[in-house]
């Protein structure tokens, strides 16, 4: 990693000083990701200002999008893609024609300069909305993250691009396929939670708990497929523990430093991908969810 961003951050040296190694400032902004300490907290474990900290975290993480974002976060382009993100899924998790699953994250931010209650959400704390979909492997395919004042799960995902894509059939969206043992095609769709609206191509959860056999049959075969991104983002604010405090940084530098996370977790998933084990999972012989650590 450091011999990619070494022609992205790497300083001129001066007769006043040196810069600061690559190496350096990769591991504080790591650090920083992985423990959520404040800067003046970091100044003392890597003996930098503070105030030097603030300003090449941005860069790092700018740097590091800019190198790997197309490599590890690439979302299906064509029908081939999508549906091989639908076979695994379906292998996985017993739920057919479905592309991906679909969620949002709110972010906990400290009140931005002169924000008023711009960032504030209905959970009574301000913050902006992380938008991701992700496939049966946990990694995640696309990411929106909404800075511009916070709406609800489903106003993101009616004004990210990826659903542009999807209305305006630009997306490459599979044709409709039977399902097994079903001779009428069915339209291929993602899946999320209540906070969405219900569309042929947006599959969510009954509005009521029911006690209709066939209704509780479908529920729980939708939740299969939907806590794939739940999951997702617990390994993301597990790993990444900054997410698990209040940000103090500005709500665009909280907006690289999201999309930073997600590009590290896909990365990790590339290179170790037996690192998440430990996490829902069905058995192959009964069917049996099998919670996971």
């Amino acid at each position: 990693m450091v011999e990619k961003l070494t022609p992205h951050l790497q300083k001129q040296s001066t007769f006043m000083r040196e810069p600061l190694q690559v190496g350096l400032k990769l591991a504080a902004t790591l650090y920083f990701l992985a423990t959520g300490n404040s800067y003046p907290s970091l100044q003392y474990s890597f003996w930098v200002e503070a105030s030097t900290i603030c300003k090449f975290i941005p860069e790092v993480c700018k740097a590091l999008i800019a190198v790997y974002k197309d490599e590890v976060l690439r979302c299906p382009k064509t029908e081939e893609e999508w549906k091989k993100a639908a076979a695994s899924l379906s292998s996985r998790w017993n739920y057919y024609n479905c592309l991906v699953a679909v969620d949002g994250k709110h972010i906990a931010m400290k009140k931005a300069p002169n924000a008023g209650s711009y960032y504030y959400n209905y959970k009574g704390f301000h913050s902006i909305v992380l938008k991701a979909v992700a496939d049966a492997t946990y990694k995640v395919l696309y990411v929106d993250v909404w800075a511009e004042g916070v709406v609800s799960d489903g106003g993101t995902w009616s004004n990210c691009s990826l659903y542009d894509a999807i209305e305006k059939n630009t997306a490459e969206v599979p044709q409709p396929e039977p399902l097994p043992n079903y001779d009428q095609p069915v339209p291929y769709n993602f899946v999320g939670d209540d906070a969405f609206t219900l569309r042929i191509l947006m599959m969510k959860p009954f509005s009521q708990r029911s006690q209709v056999l066939r209704k509780c049959i479908y529920g729980y075969s939708l939740s299969r497929a939907q806590h794939i991104m739940e999951n997702g983002f617990g390994i993301l604010s597990q790993r990444f523990r900054c997410f698990l405090t209040t940000m103090h940084q500005h709500p665009n530098t909280i907006n690289l430093i999201t999309i930073y996370a997600c590009v590290l977790h896909n990365l990790i998933l590339i290179i170790y991908p037996n690192a998440i084990s430990e996490v829902d999972r069905e058995d192959p012989d009964t069917h049996d969810l099998i919670t996971g650590g």
